[in-house]
């Protein structure tokens, strides 16, 4: 059943009780990811192994994303800077014990590719902090296959 979150706002990815900080360099560059974040919501699907779909809502204030094993986020676009940074905050979702969550990702130009740096901000109980820790390694995994394929995906050569 769908819950209503906390409505935090962007400083809470420097606040939360728990941050997950990723990062990894492409070869695309900066636009390109930006692009591939913000613009292509519904292209998250082919690149990002974990989510089976993803569309904005809203008119592009929001998005809807669904992940495999059936969980669901309802999300409010909080940042949208192109080439620096994309956030969004968790409005609405199915996933037990998490009472706030906005992830951000920023992109840093670095040589002739991009720094892509993944953050997700959470709050909850005890119990969910200690899971959501516990999961630390397996989400830097899918973090990094992710962008391994976005990449591919942005420099592969046209058809």
């Amino acid at each position: 059943m769908p819950r209503r979150l906390d409505p935090v706002e962007l400083e809470f990815v420097e606040t939360a009780p728990v941050r997950l900080v990723f990062a990894a360099e492409v070869r695309a560059e900066p636009a390109a990811v930006y692009r591939a974040l913000a613009e292509d919501v519904e292209g998250w699907a082919s690149w990002f192994r974990a989510v089976t779909s993803a569309r904005s809502t809203r008119g592009g204030a929001g998005r809807e994303v669904r992940l495999m094993g059936g969980t669901r986020f309802d999300e409010t676009i909080v940042a949208a800077e192109p080439g620096v940074r994309y956030a969004y905050r968790v409005d609405e979702t199915n996933v037990p014990g998490v009472r706030a969550m906005l992830e951000e990702w920023r992109i840093t130009p670095n040589g002739s590719g991009t720094r892509v740096q993944w953050t997700m901000a959470a709050a909850g109980p005890a119990p969910f902090r200690v899971g959501l820790r516990l999961g630390r390694a397996g989400m830097g995994h899918a973090f990094r296959d992710a962008v391994r394929s976005l990449d591919r995906r942005l420099t592969a050569p046209a058809a």
